[in-house]
């Protein structure tokens, strides 16, 4: 991507970016999915046709599903939604029919400091990640 003009993120290895004045395109590649997004439809085309001839490549059309992220579009602009990954996620820890949480979390924080105990949890560890699966079951919609 580097040689076809594009900047690789310095905060995300997997995130190339190509800036020309107002024209942006922003590039994600993860294993074998690469979403792009851009404001430049001539630039789209050009990085289809390069990509094209150096992988086999499909288009999917608009992003759908992402990375455990529902992608929906409207009128009013792009909504995502990560609720299909969170009832996946209470369905497969047995949690499905918890009991709700109404406590706020910052998800983020807890994940990372729980996560830092997965081998092997305590039994307070497994308490906190059930309390972040409460909370999650409480807004799967926000």
């Amino acid at each position: 991507m580097k040689n076809f003009g594009y900047t690789q993120s310095n905060s995300d290895h997997i995130i190339f970016v190509k800036r020309d004045g107002r024209r942006l395109t922003a590039l994600i590649v993860y294993v074998d999915d690469i979403v792009e997004t851009e404001n430049d439809t001539g630039e789209q085309l050009k990085l289809q046709k390069y990509l094209s001839q150096e992988f086999e490549m499909k288009d999917l059309g608009y992003l759908k599903y992402f990375l455990g992220i529902e992608v929906a579009r409207s009128k009013n602009g792009i909504f995502l939604s990560q609720m299909k990954y969170v009832m996946d996620l209470l369905t497969e820890t047995g949690m499905l029919e918890c009991k709700l949480a109404d406590t706020p979390v910052d998800i983020t924080y807890a994940v990372n400091v729980v996560s830092q105990f997965m081998h092997p949890p305590s039994v307070f560890h497994r308490n906190a990640v059930d309390q972040i699966l409460r909370y999650l079951k409480s807004t799967p919609r926000k």
